[in-house]
């Protein structure tokens, strides 16, 4: 039996303690950048906020799976319940200093993420599933033993004549402004990271459409925080719940709504 309250309270100690080390590095005068085999980038901030959030988690939870991005070549399948982190996700912005950055760490049960956070440490806001799964933001002071003021969050009720979208700042794409093509848009949104998941959750945005290429590390947490918002993530071909502990943990395409935008599949 899974420790919900503990686990959210574990789960925000640990951002809050990567995005600090992250910090550190973000505002040093330089940032070495290695390349990893499959050609993304990888910094000193990747790896020592790995490193803290998963000696963190081991410590506090020894029995469930661990799944991280920057140790994923070592897992196997993974298991029904398991704990997966993106400690550094939206490298990119992170190297060239755009800010749209953040730590995920998501409880993945069955297929499906049913807790996490999601912390933009240089935006200054916090995202994550409270113990009975409702979606909140703390707006700070961040003190990593005494948790601050909670908004309730939840998703927009959308006017399908005037959406509000976001998109990818760094995977932009043809496809997906095509896709977007097929909605009224009252206004566009550009967002790093899985910060766009938070605008979907907050209201902000009505939709967040991927048509790339994005990991299940990438997705875990902001797709629990949507869900305890009252929104939903689906795969882009068939409109069917997005699900997690796939073979390679490699997403679909998929989008991110409310309840209420009247979706289109072309």
């Amino acid at each position: 039996m899974i420790d919900y309250k503990k686990l959210t309270e574990v789960m925000r100690r640990l951002s809050l303690e990567a995005g600090a080390r992250i910090m550190e590095i973000y505002e040093a005068d330089e940032v070495e950048v290695k390349v990893k085999l499959d050609k993304s980038p990888v910094t000193e901030a990747d790896e020592a906020a790995d490193a803290i959030i998963s000696a963190g988690l081991r410590a506090a939870f020894p029995e469930i799976t661990l799944v991280t991005e920057e140790q994923s070549r070592t897992h196997g399948q993974s298991a029904d319940v398991f704990l997966i982190v993106d400690p550094l996700d939206g490298t990119k912005e992170f190297i060239q200093r755009r800010g749209d950055f953040t730590v995920n760490i998501a409880l993945v049960e069955n297929g499906v993420p049913t807790r996490g956070v999601v912390y933009a440490p240089a935006r200054g806001r916090m995202f994550y599933t409270r113990d009975d799964g409702q979606s909140v933001e703390e707006t700070g002071p961040f003190d990593h033993d005494a948790i601050g003021e909670l908004r309730e969050v939840s998703v927009s009720a959308p006017d399908n004549s005037a959406l509000f979208v976001v998109a990818s700042k760094s995977h932009r794409d043809q496809a997906t402004d095509d896709y977007i093509a097929n909605y009224a848009v009252r206004d566009m949104k550009s967002a790093g990271s899985s910060l766009k998941f938070c605008l979907v959750a907050t209201g902000e945005a009505d939709l967040y459409p991927r048509l790339g290429r994005t990991m299940e590390w990438d997705t875990a947490a902001g797709h629990a925080v949507v869900a305890g918002a009252g929104g939903s993530v689906l795969r882009f071909d068939t409109l069917a719940p997005l699900t997690y502990g796939k073979q390679g943990y490699e997403n679909p395409f998929f989008i991110v709504t409310s309840p209420g935008v009247e979706l289109r599949q072309t």
